[in-house]
């Protein structure tokens, strides 16, 4: 098998080799990164394994290439360089370089890793020699995304290189779980990114295993989640993931939603319409397919290219509005179960499960250390989730009402009406009306359309201000100043007022 290498990854390696060559430290190329190149995938992170004291070796090396250290794990020596603009893509010049300390020889040190097709090396001396003349070419002219082909040497003890051409996820040992249990959901994420099978003994193992998922660092589940959520399968293997155990050992509170029976026009109960949503919230963003929903399904739905730019846009630490959307859609019924009655008319009701289920969802994502901003964007989009379709009951919504919605849903609002659709989508699953669904689908293009237009129904131009209402009307500063002027920016949202005089007499007549 042959890796194939861009010309700026082989230009990096190329001096990487040189510094280390220099330091007299034998390495070896590894891990994700070996596993991406021989599948001819672009990759900004590079493994190193060293015969030498990672920790020691690592802030000379970050020194060298222009870059910063940070320690990852001190007990078993492993650190990072980070080059160029830790925000920015590789082709932009950002790397992040991992180094390991080798725990006797190579192979050995393979032996401790978690899945065979993580567990290939090759002599990054050997890789940087026969690719000396590409990378000196490209340090010399414009950087390109061309892969060039580096046959060299692999050091394969485990048969990684066969489970690769098989799109196989094997684990090395069921030890490997024990000793790191993050591999556990580690699996699922690879699985789902290279479009692999979890082989049939490593897949037992971890359903035998997925309670240790609770023992891993939160910050480490987070990363996985989010990383398996911005894939394109993301909805089947949420499914996967509550097969396995680990969906309800991770998010115990959502637990309670199995078996939870829903109104007739549901077609499932709470827990799989919850998992649906994650699908069908892919499915509105481009990613893959739903079998029960045709072409039209989905060309009623508004899309575009800033849009798709949009859901695509960073939000913190690994995260995108798209990921959260799917998480949101997750997470959206999490609170039906406590919040189901049956009222006098024999009709089934979950009345709070929103405004409930957003405060569920602040405790559970604050245990999973995401951040404050993204904590506060999924919550929006839980609490308001029904609010689009109750923008208006006939016809489409006033100016007012989307004046209203993007005043609550603030940073959420485009997202939520996306998670709205979803919903809806997931509700009705095979027997969706779509007469109904053009009409949720054209309420969303309308208001999608008065938000773009018209930044007035977002953020009102100010007229008047609290200096105003105390030198014109006399009046004492208090809650009644936010009550009047809010009112004020209803109307200029509405179309009611216009310039500073209708403002001062629009006041005059609420007074």
């Amino acid at each position: 098998m042959k890796l194939f290498i861009s010309s700026r990854a082989l230009s990096l390696l190329i001096k990487i080799s040189n510094f280390l060559i220099d330091q007299g430290v034998q390495s070896y190329l590894t891990g994700g990164f070996v596993r991406d190149a021989l599948l001819k995938r672009t990759t900004a992170d590079i493994d190193i394994a060293l015969a030498a004291d990672a920790l020691a070796v690592a802030p000379a090396l970050a020194t060298a290439l222009g870059g910063r250290y940070v320690t990852l794990d001190e007990v078993n020596r492993v650190g990072r360089v980070v080059t160029g603009n830790e925000g920015a893509p590789s082709a932009t010049g950002r790397w992040q370089i991992d180094l390991s300390t080798i725990r006797g020889d190579i192979e050995n040190d393979l032996r401790q890793r978690d899945f065979t097709v993580g567990a290939i090396a090759t002599d990054i001396a050997a890789v940087a020699g026969q690719a000396q003349a590409i990378g000196e070419q490209a340090s010399r002219t414009r950087p390109s995304a061309r892969l060039h082909k580096i046959d060299v040497p692999l050091i394969d003890p485990f048969g990684g290189g066969q489970d690769l051409s098989q799109g196989i996820i094997r684990a090395i040992t069921e030890d490997a779980f024990t000793a790191d249990a993050i591999r556990l959901l580690r699996a699922v994420r690879l699985a789902a990114e290279l479009d692999f099978t979890i082989e049939t003994d490593t897949e037992s193992f971890i359903q035998r295993s997925a309670r240790q998922i609770t023992g891993a660092a939160a910050e480490r589940v987070r990363e996985e989640l989010l990383r398996l959520l911005a894939t394109a399968a993301s909805g089947h293997f949420a499914r996967y993931l509550d097969t396995l155990g680990l969906l309800t050992a991770i998010i115990p509170e959502l637990a309670p939603l199995k078996g939870v029976k829903q109104p007739p026009e549901h077609f499932w109960d709470v827990f799989d319409h919850s998992l649906e949503t994650v699908a069908t919230t892919g499915f509105l963003l481009r990613q893959g397919t739903l079998e029960y929903a045709t072409d039209q399904v989905l060309e009623a739905v508004p899309w575009s290219a800033a849009l798709a730019e949009y859901f695509a846009q960073p939000v913190s630490g690994g995260s995108t509005r798209g990921s959260l959307l799917k998480l949101a859609a997750l997470l959206h019924d999490i609170a039906k179960p406590e919040t189901k009655a049956i009222h006098e008319d024999n009709r089934m009701r979950f009345l709070g499960h929103a405004r409930q289920g957003a405060a569920k969802v602040v405790n559970i994502l604050e245990r999973l250390r995401f951040s404050a901003r993204e904590i506060k964007l999924v919550a929006a989009a839980v609490q308001y989730h029904l609010r689009p379709i109750q923008m208006s009951h006939h016809g489409l919504p006033t100016r007012r009402a989307i004046y209203r919605y993007f005043r609550d849903t603030a940073d959420a609002g485009i997202d939520t009406l996306y998670l709205s659709l979803a919903d809806h989508l997931a509700a009705r699953g095979p027997r969706l009306n779509h007469a109904d669904w053009q009409e949720h689908a054209r309420m969303v293009d309308y208001v999608l359309e008065q938000h773009s237009q018209e930044e007035s129904l977002v953020v009102p131009p100010k007229l008047i201000d609290g200096h105003d209402l105390i030198n014109i009307f006399g009046l004492n500063p208090g809650p009644r100043f936010g009550e009047l002027l809010e009112s004020l920016r209803e109307a200029q949202a509405a179309g009611e007022v216009a310039t500073r005089e209708e403002a001062i007499a629009y006041i005059s007549r609420r007074l």
